[in-house]
């Protein structure tokens, strides 16, 4: 029976209500290998998908999960089977990209002689 217990069986909740899983990963698997699953399996025809684990912020019981924390350590004492965890995927910053591109090219610089 503890056996059993050691699994937990978990669904990831996409921001567009879709599903990933449910899928049995043991307690001691950390926040950072459920990332790493979620990542191989998004599916392929959605946008904007994460292109790695950084991006992904896994959320359950109103919680950010850290990603050194295991499953066992996350999980709610009052849960239902399966566990859902909602996903949310950081965008790529395009306006600091284009910050950083555009500041060299200005030239700032005044000078003063008196």
């Amino acid at each position: 029976m503890a056996g059993v217990q050691d699994q937990l069986e978990i669904k990831f909740r996409l921001s567009d209500g879709s599903d990933i899983g449910p899928k049995s990963f043991p307690a001691a698997t950390s926040v950072s290998t459920l990332k790493e699953s979620i990542l191989a399996q998004w599916p392929k025809e959605k946008e904007n998908g994460p292109r790695t684990v950084k991006d992904v912020k896994l959320i359950s019981a109103g919680k950010i999960l850290e990603n050194n924390r295991t499953v066992g350590e996350c999980r709610s004492p009052i849960c239902d089977v399966p566990t859902t965890m909602h996903v949310v995927v950081q965008p790529p910053s395009l306006e600091k990209e284009k910050k950083m591109t555009s500041e060299p090219k200005e030239n700032k610089c005044v000078c003063v002689i008196l």
